[in-house]
């Protein structure tokens, strides 16, 4: 199953997505993330705590969902947080389509312990989920997608 997450900035939520998916996904499931106005860069905290937790930041880059045309996903999960007034893309091919509110750690602004908190407790989410779909993935049953 090839997934692909977008974001409007592609430099935080959507890029944890796409490497704890191609790294827990089990072969199962492939994914890369895109957005509809890109950041120049993924953010560097972003990067900071995926390797905290052991994942593999090499390759991660934020483009634009019009690099990936030839992508051909099989579904496109928006993570922005409408909750927090974000403008959310559109994504406008025919495949399935599913959003998933994830708040945006990258944007709290206190000390170390409560980013650090905001990060961990989105990956945590991002890995729940993931395991959830690889179990469906295996059984073959339909699983929830956001």
């Amino acid at each position: 199953m090839k997934l692909l997450f977008i974001c409007t900035h592609n430099r935080c939520r959507s890029i944890l997505c796409e490497a704890i998916v191609n790294q827990r996904g089990q072969g199962l499931l492939q994914a890369a993330s895109a957005g509809s106005a890109p950041a120049a860069f993924v953010h560097p905290l972003t990067l900071h705590y995926l390797t905290e937790r052991g994942y593999e930041t090499a390759g991660l880059v934020s483009q634009s969902w019009n690099d990936l045309a030839d992508y051909e996903p099989d579904r496109v999960i928006t993570v922005c947080d409408s909750a927090a007034d974000e403008a959310c893309p559109i994504w406008m091919g025919t495949v399935a389509k599913g959003h998933w509110g994830l708040p945006d750690p990258s944007r709290v602004e206190s000390n170390d312990e409560t980013v650090r908190n905001a990060f961990m407790s989105v990956i945590d989410r991002i890995e729940g989920k993931v395991d959830e779909w690889v179990l469906a993935a295996r059984s073959g049953s339909r699983s929830d997608w956001a």
